[in-house]
């Protein structure tokens, strides 16, 4: 049973966290995510859960509440922006080494300075490293499926690494979207009960939480967090399976769209899919055939399958909302790259959109049109590029 409703990014994972009533929740506001928990806030306000709703004083004491609470065996959420994302770096370090299934909402903004409010995605693309799993959404349907999902995924006995999901800041978390919710019921039992593996209030079963790990076993530690997000991959899977047959909408590592017979397309992930989705059909409308992979499953990268999916394509731009300063490209970019090193496939980086600059359909069927003079020349003149800047 699912309702429709119309709702901001920010209210609909607002309302997932409703219906997820974690144990605790650590708040702290910045723009563009500061709706997202007033609006939770108030559920716990009016009693309509049960949450545990921790204000603090800045982001870094949002994450080591989290931290503290996860540890303790309470199922534990947060969201931040932009600043206060980085303002959590070093706790998120923390939380994916003590392999505490924390789920987040990340809503994406430009990282200072100069001082912008508005979207890209150099905060969770900061953060990608820090052993988080990450998941994009295309929409606010998508970021509310995303958010219930994430806490199956990363509470998953071979998994229990902390999930972030996220949203594009004003595009999607202020845009009032028509979705589907389902009912609280198919919630609570579709993420089951929580049912930590380890407790430090259990002293029946004392164990030690964030020991020194010297040279005897660091790197032990990290291997093991490295083949928990390789056992993620098959998990992000299983979930969205059985979420689709719960809520009637599928979701896997990454969408195709109209890719199966393309001579041309685009990698993007986030709220340009959209955008990129009219390109496509306007070009296959004139005759070209455009296509599309929206990159959903950033972190685990899905990099074999990406590569199989457009292995049959001559030339892909790989769009990056976010700039790898000191290294020629965007990070997607670069992932696919090495994962394409020695195949016949010709791949041009797009820079686009940094602090919210628009990307009209016109600017990304540009791109498909320089995949088309590529194909014809046999080659690529230029492979980095910048979409919509002044020069």
């Amino acid at each position: 049973m699912t309702t429709q409703v119309a709702l901001t990014g920010n209210d609909a994972v607002a309302e997932a966290f409703r219906q997820i009533n974690p144990d605790v929740a650590a708040v702290y506001p910045i723009t563009p995510q500061t709706e997202l928990m007033h609006a939770f806030a108030a559920f716990a306000a009016d009693g309509a859960i049960d949450t545990e709703l921790v204000t603090v004083e800045s982001e870094h004491s949002a994450m080591s509440a989290c931290v503290g609470a996860s540890a303790a065996g309470a199922r534990t959420v947060t969201a931040s922006s932009s600043q206060g994302l980085a303002l959590m770096w070093e706790v998120l370090y923390i939380a994916s080494s003590y392999r505490l299934p924390i789920a987040a909402a990340m809503v994406n903004r430009a990282l200072s300075g100069p001082i912008n409010i508005h979207c890209d995605h150099s905060d969770t693309m900061g953060a990608r490293d820090c052993g988080w799993i990450q998941l994009f959404s295309e929409g606010s349907q998508e970021a509310y499926d995303n958010m219930i999902q994430a806490i199956r995924i990363a509470e998953h006995k071979d998994v229990l690494l902390p999930t972030m999901i996220t949203l594009d800041g004003f595009i999607i978390s202020h845009t009032m979207e028509a979705l589907e919710i389902l009912d609280d019921d198919q919630v609570k039992e579709f993420i089951g009960k929580f049912e930590p593996v380890t407790n430090l209030l259990d002293v029946e079963n004392p164990i030690t939480m964030g020991p020194l790990h010297l040279t005897d076993f660091y790197f032990e530690a990290k291997r093991a967090q490295a083949e928990a997000m390789k056992r993620a991959m098959p998990v992000i899977l299983e979930v969205a399976e059985e979420y689709s047959k719960l809520s009637g909408r599928e979701y896997g590592l990454f969408e195709e769209y109209k890719l199966s017979d393309a001579d041309v397309a685009v990698i993007v992930l986030g709220s340009a899919a959209g955008t990129a989705k009219v390109a496509v059909d306007n070009l296959r409308n004139r005759g070209i055939k455009a296509g599309l992979l929206k990159l959903r499953v950033y972190r685990p990268f899905p990099g074999d399958q990406i590569i199989k999916a457009i292995a049959h394509v001559p030339a892909v731009a790989v769009m990056d909302r976010s700039a790898s300063f000191g290294l020629d490209g965007g990070p997607v970019f670069n992932e696919v790259r090495s994962f394409a090193y020695g195949r016949e496939i010709k791949l041009i980086s797009y820079i686009y959109g940094l602090g919210g600059r628009d990307v009209p359909a016109e600017h990304i069927e540009s791109v498909f049109h320089d995949l088309v003079k590529a194909i014809e020349a046999g080659k690529v003149e230029n492979v980095y590029n910048y979409l919509g800047v002044r020069e």
